[in-house]
């Protein structure tokens, strides 16, 4: 398939998925972060999305690299480095005062500025360290439902075998979408909260840039390679992206129905 009929597959796969994307981006739950404590909730669902989305990238780095000893050279040499590019700045960007960190461990330490409750999310990491499932871990963690029901979704897709809806899922459900999602929240934050969440505004800021300018590009260069001129890869890639949208949209409504439920009680 040539390169052009390759853009215009994606372009058609966006063209699909822009009334989920224009749901998904104005859902209330970016108006309703009236104070500290709001998004103190927010962070302790959101954090979950956080640490998963590293999973679907480590997934995608298995597979379309060799991460096995004895190496071997595995895989499209412009996809190993389109992921390895990614890899590098997700697990190891640099924090505000320049030092390496994973996005992950900048959202921790957003949260713990913050005074979000970072322990059910602390819990499932030394599950799963233990040797737990993905399932065990959320249950000793004790999510909440819309948690627990977005992050094995996503490992079902991780699961599935399937490297181009794994890739699907990551650049349409997670790095497309991301930079717009993240704008209302920035936006509101820095005037609501004016030098209260630096580490936080700095982790959305990072967030923005990398996903819009490079992250993206990549990734959309990524299903291109491994799609081809496969039309049911292109269809398997669009039904696992739209499902990505919709278990966002789930996990947002149970965040914002936490905040209701908090404000009553």
């Amino acid at each position: 398939m040539s390169t052009q009929v390759q853009s215009d597959s994606i372009a058609a796969l966006q063209q699909a998925l822009a009334p989920a994307r224009e749901q998904l981006v104005a859902h209330g739950v970016y108006q309703s972060l009236h104070s500290l404590d709001d998004l103190r909730v927010f962070m302790q669902h959101h954090v979950f999305a956080v640490w998963d989305f590293m999973s679907l990238l480590k997934a995608l780095q298995r597979e379309l690299t060799c991460v096995d000893v004895p190496w071997v050279p595995r895989g499209n040499p412009t996809t190993r480095r389109l992921i390895n590019d990614i890899v590098l700045e997700e697990e190891t960007d640099v924090d505000p005062e320049g030092n390496p960190a994973s996005h992950f461990e900048l959202y921790l330490r957003s949260m713990r500025e913050c005074g979000a409750d970072t322990v059910p999310v602390e819990r499932l990491l030394a599950a799963l360290a233990q040797g737990a499932t993905v399932g065990e871990a959320l249950e000793q963690a004790q999510v909440p439902a819309s948690v627990r029901e977005f992050v094995l979704d996503t490992f079902r897709i991780i699961n599935s075998g399937q490297p181009h809806a794994v890739a699907a899922a990551f650049t349409f459900g997670r790095e497309d979408v991301i930079p717009d999602m993240f704008r209302h929240l920035v936006h509101d934050l820095r005037q609501r909260f004016p030098g209260q969440l630096d580490t936080f505004t700095y982790y959305l800021d990072r967030h923005i840039q990398l996903d819009e300018e490079v992250h993206t590009p990549l990734a959309q260069q990524m299903v291109r390679e491994l799609c081809g001129d496969d039309a049911q890869r292109w269809q398997e890639s669009q039904a696992v992206a739209a499902r990505c949208m919709q278990a966002r949209v789930a996990l947002w409504d149970g965040i914002q129905a936490s905040l209701v439920h908090a404000s009553q009680g």
